[in-house]
């Protein structure tokens, strides 16, 4: 344990930090109580659909276990649990009437029974950071193997996967397997619905024949696609709490066979796989298939074409395959897509342009900017210059850079603004529990997290579709044996490279010390070498270091680490220290 004793004023960022987290936490509540019952049920119509469905009950409570996990009062997590708790117990009992694979329930032993990843990476996206604060539980682990073993051909019920090919057999999948046949734009927008009067759609159908219309060619869905690497985050859930090698094993074993696919594709990911394991699939075209490279459809009530490739999303696998092992080949394989769709680009009218699709004709749908889908997640996983001359600037990037002083104070007020601004749109939302779809709650959820995460854990948001947090240092409560910084304390984090962490802790308390563990890394994957603190070395060794705080305490720590030198676990630091 080190001791910071210096005295320090509280610091401006610090006190915001703390209210920030006490605003979200008050804002939740309100919220919680608005849209969801006793029961943890929200309050909506449910119904199946890629607009409305299950999903976004869960969505809903976006950000929320980091919002705990930061450091946030436990009410946030009874609030979370109880909601997905409640949304398990209304999905399966919620059945449709047309659409037939969900006839008996649209949720099948706690799972959804056959989506795209898109939304079954949305809907689990809470679940799986559940774990960041509450990794005891039971029922947590229970889920995390049964989810893993849909995908694993441990459940008889869900032959997802083709050890053979090494595919994921459709892009519709799930508790009751894959969908081997074309979907139907009935089995995307769920059952006839008033839209109009009763309803009022979000992606701005005016009736449910827009709805149809709007999914009428979302039928290529048999064989693989990208974004089922989003599937691999349930197998990183259950090794991170079980370390059993079955779940790392499958992990690599089906990212490296995308690896392969793109190598064997000229750099770039296939977007389609026939059930022969062959890119490209019975049309040999690599970049078909619903979601693919060249998945460009017309918006029904106005006309326009949308491109809707969701490629990306496989980005999820190849982080979490870089999470186990630190091997960097994972990263090669973005960076080449990254690099080999840039390269197309051209100069029309005295500009640059980047092509962002590929279809029949060749690359299209050129923008000004080029195509940076993971530069970002890239950057922070690599801290290779190389990988940070991708990025355009932002405020944060530039104030890690000691370009930006102001940041810490800008970004948490933007957060406040947030916050207020969601919770004003709450107080005047007109929809009734009748008149109220699921995703209806979303746009009002208030929890802002944003500024949190870079400045107190120096990380970067969770993808959407389910990925793990991806941070510098994580913080634990010894006292009271949580998850998060202890009250009274600040955190901000000043610098990042490849082998160095730079700082600042203090204690607001004038009265009262404060002990809190910093972890490296979100699951212990980083190691701590030396700590450098007011001149003087001190050798560490272990991916955990204790501080104590006297009252009214701060100082700045740089801590010279080894990134991914560590399996990575959800275990607590006092049930894995010696």
């Amino acid at each position: 344990m080190i001791r910071i004793t210096t005295p320090r004023t509280p610091p401006t960022w610090a006190l915001l930090e703390r209210e920030l987290l006490r605003a979200n936490t008050a804002a939740c509540r309100e919220y919680f109580a608005r849209y969801f019952d006793e029961r943890g049920f929200l309050r909506c119509v449910e119904r199946w659909g890629g607009n409305d469905g299950p999903d976004d009950a869960m969505e809903s409570c976006v950000d929320w276990p980091l919002l705990h996990a930061l450091g946030a009062d436990d009410v946030v997590l009874e609030m979370v649990n109880r909601a997905w708790e409640g949304h398990l117990r209304q999905y399966t009992q919620a059945r449709t009437t047309e659409v037939p694979f969900a006839r008996d329930g649209m949720y099948y032993k706690e799972f959804p029974v056959m989506f795209d990843w898109l939304h079954n990476g949305e809907g689990l996206g809470v679940f799986n950071l559940l774990g960041l604060s509450d990794p005891q539980n039971p029922a947590t682990l229970q889920r995390f193997r049964r989810y893993a073993g849909f995908y694993m051909n441990e459940d008889p019920d869900a032959p997802n996967y083709d050890p053979e090919h090494k595919i994921i057999r459709s892009l519709f999948n799930g508790s009751r397997g894959p969908l081997l046949r074309p979907a139907t734009a009935l089995d995307w927008a769920g059952d006839p619905i008033e839209v109009g009067h009763r309803f009022k759609a979000r992606h701005g159908e005016r009736t449910y024949e827009e709805m149809l219309a709007h999914f009428q060619d979302y039928t290529d869905v048999v064989g693989d696609h990208p974004s089922n690497l989003a599937a691999t985050s349930l197998a990183l859930n259950a090794y991170l709490l079980t370390h059993e090698e079955k779940y790392k094993d499958w992990l690599l074993e089906y990212v490296d066979a995308w690896a392969e696919r793109a190598r064997a594709n000229g750099g770039l990911l296939p977007s389609k796989i026939g059930l022969d394991g062959k890119i490209g699939g019975p049309s040999g075209k690599w970049y078909a298939g619903c979601y693919g490279w060249g998945f460009t459809v017309v918006v029904p009530q106005t006309g326009e074409l949308a491109h809707r490739s969701t490629t990306y999303v496989g980005l999820i696998g190849f982080g979490n395959a870089f999470l186990l092992t630190g091997d960097e080949k994972y990263l090669d394989v973005w960076r080449n897509l990254l690099d080999t769709i840039n390269a197309q680009s051209r100069v029309v009218n005295g500009s640059r342009v980047y092509p962002h699709n590929y279809g029949d004709e060749g690359w299209y749908n050129f923008q000004p900017h080029p195509y940076l889908h993971g530069a970002l997640d890239l950057w922070y996983w690599s801290q290779q210059p190389t990988d940070r001359e991708r990025l355009p600037d932002n405020d944060w990037l530039a104030y890690l850079e000691g370009r930006n002083p102001d940041y810490p104070e800008q970004a948490l007020q933007a957060d406040f603004a947030r916050i207020r601004e969601r919770v004003e749109g709450m107080r005047a939302d007109p929809t009734t529990p009748d008149t109220r779809l699921s995703d209806d709650p979303m746009v009002y959820n208030p929890c802002s997290v944003a500024s949190l995460l870079h400045l107190m854990l120096g990380g970067i948001r969770p993808s959407y579709w389910g990925g793990p947090l991806h941070c510098r240092v994580r913080y634990f409560d010894p006292e009271r044996r949580r998850a998060g910084l202890p009250a009274d304390v600040g955190a901000l984090m000043e610098k990042l490279s490849a082998d160095e962490t730079v700082l600042t802790l203090v204690n607001l308390h004038q009265v009262e010390p404060r002990t809190v563990i910093l972890q490296a890394g979100a699951y212990g994957e980083h190691q701590i070498m030396q700590v450098m603190q007011g001149g003087r070395e001190i050798r560490v060794g272990s991916p955990c270091l204790s501080v104590r705080l006297e009252p009214g305490a701060g100082e700045q720590l740089t801590l010279r680490m080894r990134l991914y030198a560590n399996r990575p676990t959800l275990a607590r630091p006092w049930d894995r220290l010696p």
